[in-house]
């Protein structure tokens, strides 16, 4: 009766800040109803309001397209500035976004990333599309700014956020502040934007006639973030593959003890760790600086080694570094290099810092070292666990990142920091949520999954969840890897899930046990008219692993199997596809 009374009222809040009000009042009784009515009444009273506050406030519309959970950040983070200051937002990822509200915004904040080879990330796609289309208005009444986030490494940097600048600008929208493109170091230059755009929007605001109030920022509960993550304990760190295989691939257990951090199969963890102190020291000692030496990194003060192993990124390096290195060194080779963009993507592919310092000669004081160095990042793994069966731990599967390079092993900074962490050791976490990867609201909806290696992670979450759920059946596992004896993740679990019930099918592709390489997508082909009936009949479908080439080659065997057993037209498989992306019945965890 109060949602209907309410709704047929001219009402001041924006149609977001109406329906989180009602997802609220639809969880109360009728006495918490009446407290609640209480108390805003109380709140309205002690608030100073101009007469203007009888008319609608502007709504600064806020959206974000995230991967890996930054833009999502940023842009909370901007909310949250922007609220303190009275403005009303509605701050929402494009995923949520009804693209038909657009031509009725005339404020919007987009913070958005890249994801591989300048693709829009999942919960951007729809919007990015809309966009491009014919179907998109024309924006004349819309002020606009982009926060683009990417990584130079990559060819297409920051091209989504382009993107959706370019065609905002199309439309007839307004560019209140030039779009800003924030490389893996993005904190800083995403808060001069933040504090830009916010004195941009006062005029904007002032000029609509929506009165501005200026707010006491509320107190936030207790939550463990990126920038503010939980130190943790590792249980276990343990061998997976056998002696005999050629690559190292450890089932890690973490405990979360009681720091209240919850998680939903599908999400990934966030790892901080620490640089190898060997890698560190051969550093240092190939470019003749002593670790001893007094250095300032942001607000902290510690040594020169302390900041290599705790704050700087040694393993992944970036255009930027190779071309400031160039310069040091002078050497003719590197110079070539780095003015060829494809040349330098390769090289940065391939080498990491200590590669650089091996082969390329320079005299560079500690402070320039530092300088050239982009902060440590966290690296996102799935987790492998259902809190419903592992409780307060988390599971990870870590792939030991490790390359020859002249003789000799370099290894990845966080798999290698997994890898060698003993029970015991202290490591900072946080979770970061991942909507595109869910698993079906009807626990009994069939579910395939492809997951060759380590992609094997999230479904073996999934199998705990489903199995705890007592859901039997309608679940079917198409894993890949090299050797049966040797890299077969998790085997016994596979085979007790099957003996259960949990698990329907388990399809197996060991690509180096015969003359012929077989990989997931062979077994697609060969299981095609089965799994054709699977999706056919509502079944879910789910990929993670490398997108650089198993993502692609499983979704062409894909689109052979809709075009053989569903005879449909290769533009018609590829709509179909397309449509159960959207319906959120095609999902992919790819990096």
């Amino acid at each position: 009766m109060l949602l209907k009374e309410l709704s047929s009222l001219a009402s001041p809040l924006s149609q977001g800040q109406v329906d989180k009000l009602k997802q609220l009042t639809s969880e109360l009784s009728a006495i918490q109803l009446a407290w609640v009515g209480g108390y805003l009444s109380a709140s309205a009273g002690q608030a100073t309001v101009n007469v203007a506050d009888t008319e609608p406030a502007q709504t600064m519309t806020i959206l974000y397209g995230s991967q890996t959970g930054n833009g999502r950040g940023v842009a909370s983070e901007l909310a949250a500035k922007a609220r303190t200051q009275g403005y009303a937002v509605n701050l929402a990822s494009m995923s949520d976004y009804k693209v038909r509200q657009l031509k009725q915004e005339t404020l919007l904040l987009a913070v958005v990333s890249t994801h591989g080879e300048g693709e829009a990330p999942d919960d951007a796609i729809e919007l990015h599309k809309f966009l491009a289309s014919k179907r998109a208005p024309r924006l004349e009444n819309l002020n606009y700014s982009v926060l683009a986030l990417g990584d130079s490494s990559y060819e297409f940097f920051c091209q989504t956020g382009k993107d959706f600048d370019e065609r905002l600008s199309k439309l007839g929208a307004t560019s209140i502040q030039p779009l800003v493109e924030c490389d893996v170091d993005y904190e800083s230059a995403a808060e001069q934007w933040q504090e830009r755009v916010l004195e941009a929007v006062k005029p904007l605001i002032q000029t609509s006639g929506a009165s501005v109030v200026s707010i006491a920022p509320s107190v936030v509960e207790n939550e463990y973030t990126k920038q503010k993550p939980y130190t943790a304990e590792i249980l276990v760190s343990q061998k997976l593959t056998g002696r005999d295989s050629d690559r190292d691939v450890r089932h890690v257990e973490i405990d979360l003890d009681e720091s209240g951090l919850s998680y939903q199969v599908g999400d990934a963890l966030g790892v901080w760790f620490t640089n190898a102190e060997t890698l560190v020291d051969e550093i240092l000692t190939k470019l003749a600086l002593d670790g001893d030496s007094p250095v300032t990194v942001g607000k902290d003060s510690l040594s020169l080694k302390q900041a290599l192993i705790e704050k700087k990124e040694l393993t992944q390096i970036y255009p930027g570094l190779v071309q400031g290195w160039a310069a040091l060194s002078g050497n003719r080779e590197l110079l070539n290099t780095v003015e060829d963009k494809e040349l330098t993507r390769h090289f940065v592919l391939n080498n990491q810092l200590a590669d650089l310092v091996a082969d390329y000669a320079v005299k560079i004081t500690a402070t320039q070292l530092l300088e050239l160095l982009r902060p440590i990042t966290p690296r996102l793994y799935s987790i492998a666990s259902s809190q419903a069966e592992v409780e307060s731990e988390v599971h990870l599967t870590v792939a030991l990142v490790e390359d020859e390079h002249e003789g000799t092993t370099r290894f990845g900074g966080a798999s290698q920091f997994l890898a060698q962490a003993e029970e015991g050791t202290a490591i900072k976490v946080y979770v970061e949520p991942n909507n595109h990867f869910r698993l079906p609201e009807n626990p009994e909806t069939p579910v395939i999954m492809v997951g060759p290696g380590t992609g094997v992670a999230p479904f073996r979450a999934f199998m705990q969840e489903r199995s705890s759920q007592g859901i039997e059946g309608n679940s079917w596992l198409i894993f890949g890897n090299p050797h049966f004896e040797q890299d077969f993740l998790y085997q016994t679990e596979w085979q007790q899930y099957l003996k259960e019930g949990s698990l329907a099918r388990l399809d197996l592709a060991f690509s180096r046990d015969q003359a012929h390489k077989v990989y997931v997508q062979h077994r697609i082909a060969e299981q095609g008219k089965e799994l054709w009936e699977w999706l056919e009949s509502g079944a879910h479908l789910y990929i993670c692993g490398d997108a650089e080439r198993m993502a692609k080659d499983v979704h062409q065997a894909l689109l052979d199997v809709a075009v053989k057993f569903g005879a449909k037209t290769p533009g018609e498989a590829e709509a179909y596809f397309e449509a159960l992306r959207s319906d959120k019945r095609y999902q992919k965890d790819v990096y």
